[in-house]
């Protein structure tokens, strides 16, 4: 018993002296390349020698060097790592301090001197309900976030807007709603840098956890990285259009272990050119040519903006998360000006009379979003997030238009000028509540509540100018409230077996409205439930092969500003009206497809729109007034076919082409006749990318995007063809891109359109500013691996605000 004993203290004692003398050592060192030049921020760990497991680790200083400290004597491995270099692996036995000197990391075959070699190619993958576009580490992301997605198949990008083929796209950024007007978005992803994009997944059938108006959505997805430190970039662009245009951008992000700041500001300074020839045939009441109403139209717009976006995240442990996010826009410069020459001739081409309406407009915009969310992830994987929203929105403008009119002989014989002003003030609030549950079997159950509330109080005054005095005209003269709220609830289930991927979801929305016009006495009044459901099945018949198809039912609110009942003036006779009666648009899609050899997809769609929302133009025949108002059209088919092929080619060259064959109908009720249009087209996109130099640092692409003779609005559009050519050389030890984008290379993008039904005879052809060359510097600073948390203000509602007429 005594001997048991004195084992027993003699085991304690040599466990308490092993403690009370061990001793804690360092192993410091210097990591560079082949050139003995240091390597910032390479990764330094320590693994455990038996299993490999993480046991500690840094990263180099500017000098290349590092230190672990407080280790204890052991066995185990070094690794040290940075993107573009082979691995290094060192097994130390550390008995005590250990310095290693200089280490040299050998580059991997994908690189070579001082220039990263851009060895990945965009990629294409096939998901049940979208299309994921792989551009992390191409040559596309040394553009601009706009440039990468021109070159996304499907997504068709014009001055005005981003679609998906015939409809409006929705845009998100790491599934957070963009809430700016389209021509503000297209603005701000030109002067974004596209470095830190992992890819773009376009999005046709949107499952319920989106908002129910994105009928499609494009998600851009930003890499995410754990490395703490700062990052910076910034980027400088030089275009030179009809008029030069310039931006700038700077973003800086900051993590640690607790904080993610991103700071985004851009700067863009421009001017636009565009020049219309329009022609309208007035008839008489038997619809026989009365006269013919030609006009030149020169506009010129001047801009200066300011963007600032804040992204703060505060990690309160691995479980609970806040964060903030506010996005501003501020222009206090817009000027738009009008030089119109109209002249007007009798069914035999003779000259009757003519006039001249200038028309200068001053525009002051200040909006700005902020999003606060509160993320709780539960010890089961679920999590829960809270989220709130507020928008304020401020719009004036001052507007002045003066008309000289001139005899058959083109002597003056008179003139009249009038002023509008107008405003319009939003204000947005929401809530959210969703909860994500996944579960063992690689399934996931969503659901969440949403509610809403939109006030928006707009005001027009137009006053008369007679002599030297302004006269109010009443008929002119309004001011229209709106109110909105929105209660929504939602659910969406994820599943994938071994050869089936199933999304299921389903969206309920009651919506209250009332727009009231004070001066006219009127009001709106709308409320109705809806359900949205939507449903996407993949099946996986092999490796190679695999069919899909999908259902989706989406709505369309009209924009604040074309529920508006006010009339804005571009001249006495070119009108553009508000229609307070607009009512929401639904839409119904189907798809099914297949995906077959790694590289090619065929696939059918139908799409059946109710009530779609478009700006019509109508021509009054008695009064001679030429009006834009946004209309609810009875009936609206697209269906076709589309063709998708993608395939790196060789080593240096990688293509991808679709193709869509589509029939179009537009069917609408005007004055007690039925106006049906329908046409088949295509539209098709070829992309080229190329590699050049043997280190391949010279990047070059070429999108062709051919949109074919179709119908819009009513409208007969000639064929257009849209043209990219972009070219980028990495500099300065991967820290600098310069960047050549030329647009338009052949003069083909203006818009060629006519209309001929009903009484309706007209036509104009718009020679727009979107040929350029546009010259661009990217510098990017600090710890150039580290990816942000960027993202944008969350409100769906914010994209209906659009723009004072």
């Amino acid at each position: 018993m005594i001997i048991s004993l004195r084992h027993c203290f003699c085991v304690i004692f040599s466990v308490l002296s092993l403690s009370l003398f061990s001793q804690e050592y360092s192993v410091s060192g210097k990591v560079v390349d082949v050139n003995q030049r240091p390597i910032e921020f390479a990764n330094v760990v320590v693994l455990n020698a038996i299993d490999e497991d993480y046991l500690t680790g840094t990263s180099t200083d500017e000098t290349g060097h590092f230190t672990l400290e407080r280790l204890e004597e052991d066995s185990f491995f070094l690794k040290i790592s940075y993107m573009g270099f082979e691995d290094y692996y060192q097994k130390i036995e550390l008995t005590k301090d250990l310095d290693l000197k200089v280490i040299t990391l050998k580059e991997t075959a994908e690189t070579l001197g001082e220039v990263t070699v851009v060895a990945k190619k965009p990629t294409i993958t096939r998901k049940p309900d979208r299309l994921v576009f792989n551009v992390e580490n191409t040559a596309l992301i040394e553009g601009s976030t706009l440039s990468v997605l021109k070159n996304t198949p499907g997504v068709i990008v014009t001055d005005g807007s981003i679609s998906i083929k015939s409809v409006a796209a929705t845009v998100y950024i790491n599934d957070r709603r963009v809430q700016l007007t389209s021509e503000e978005l297209i603005q701000l992803l030109d002067t974004a840098p596209a470095n830190s994009i992992k890819s773009i997944e376009v999005i046709t059938i949107p499952p319920s956890n989106y908002d129910s108006d994105s009928a499609s959505v494009i998600n851009i997805i930003m890499s995410k990285n754990l490395i703490t430190g700062y990052r910076g970039s910034a980027v400088v662009n030089y275009s030179q259009g009809v008029f030069p245009r310039y931006n700038a951008a700077t973003s800086h992000f900051f993590k640690n272990n607790k904080v993610n700041l991103n700071v985004n500001y851009s700067y863009t300074g421009q001017k636009h050119n565009r020049d219309t020839d329009a022609t309208v045939n007035y008839l008489d009441q038997s619809n026989a040519l009365e006269e013919v109403w030609q006009s030149n139209v020169n506009r010129n717009t001047w801009s200066e903006s300011h963007h600032l976006n804040l992204n703060f995240d505060y990690y309160f442990d691995d479980n609970n998360t806040l964060s903030l996010t506010s996005t501003g826009l501020y222009t206090p410069y817009f000027k738009y000006k009008i030089a119109n020459r109209t002249n007007i001739y009798d069914d035999n081409a003779v000259f009757q009379s003519g006039f001249t309406a200038d028309n200068l407009s001053r525009d002051n915009k200040f909006n700005i979003g902020t999003d606060l969310s509160f993320v709780h992830n539960f010890e089961n994987g679920a999590s829960l997030t809270a989220q709130t929203h507020y928008t304020f929105y401020d719009y004036d403008r001052d507007q002045n238009v003066l008309s000289n009119y001139y005899d058959n002989t083109d002597a003056f014989v008179g003139a009249s000028e009038f002023n509008t002003t107008a405003n319009q003030n939003t204000d947005i609030i929401t809530g959210k509540l969703d909860y994500n549950l996944p579960f063992e079997d690689s399934s996931t159950l969503e659901m969440g509540l949403k509610y809403s509330s939109v006030n928006t109080d707009s005001d027009i005054t137009r006053t008369d100018i007679i002599g030297n005095t302004e006269v109010i005209n009443t008929g002119n003269t309004d001011r229209f409230n709106y109110d909105e709220k929105v209660f929504s609830a939602y659910t969406n289930y994820s599943a994938t077996w071994e050869k089936w991927d199933i999304n299921l979801g389903l969206r309920l929305e009651q919506t209250n409205i009332e727009g009231e016009s004070l001066m006219m006495g009127e009001t709106n009044t709308q409320d109705y439930l809806n359900l949205f459901p939507n449903v996407s099945l993949l099946y996986n018949i092999s490796d190679a092969i695999s069919v899909y198809g999908n259902y989706k039912r989406s709505i369309s609110r009209p924009l604040y500003t074309n529920l508006n009942p006010f009339t804005f003036y571009l001249n006495e006779n070119t009108v553009v009206k508000g229609n307070p009666n607009l009512t929401p648009s639904y839409r119904n899609h189907y798809v099914i497809g297949t995906s077959f050899l790694r590289h090619f997809s065929v696939e059918a769609y139908y799409s059946h729109f109710d009530g779609d929302i478009v700006e019509l133009a109508y021509q009054d025949n008695s009064t001679n007034i030429f009006s834009y108002t946004p209309t609810n059209l009875d009936r609206k088919v697209d269906y076709g076919f589309d063709f998708l092929f993608h395939k790196q080619l060789t080593e240096r060259y990688y293509i991808s082409a679709i193709t869509s064959f589509f029939n179009l109908t537009e069917e609408v009720e005007i004055n007690n006749s039925t106006v049906k249009m329908e046409r088949w087209s295509n539209y098709s996109v070829l992309y080229n990318g190329l590699t050049f130099l043997e280190d391949n640092s010279l990047n070059v692409g070429l999108t062709l995007t051919w949109v074919g003779k179709n119908v819009h609005k009513l409208h007969t559009v000639e064929h257009r063809l849209f043209s990219d050519l972009g070219i980028s050389k990495s500099i300065m030890k991967r820290k600098g891109v310069i960047s050549l984008t030329i647009e338009d290379l052949f003069n083909l993008q203006d818009t060629d359109a006519s209309q001929r039904y009903l009484n309706q005879w007209n036509s104009y052809f718009n020679d727009s500013d979107t040929r350029y060359i546009r010259l661009g510097f990217r510098y990017n600073f600090g710890n150039t691996k580290l990816n942000t948390n960027e993202r944008r203000t969350s409100a769906e509602e914010r994209t209906r605000l659009g723009n004072l007429k």
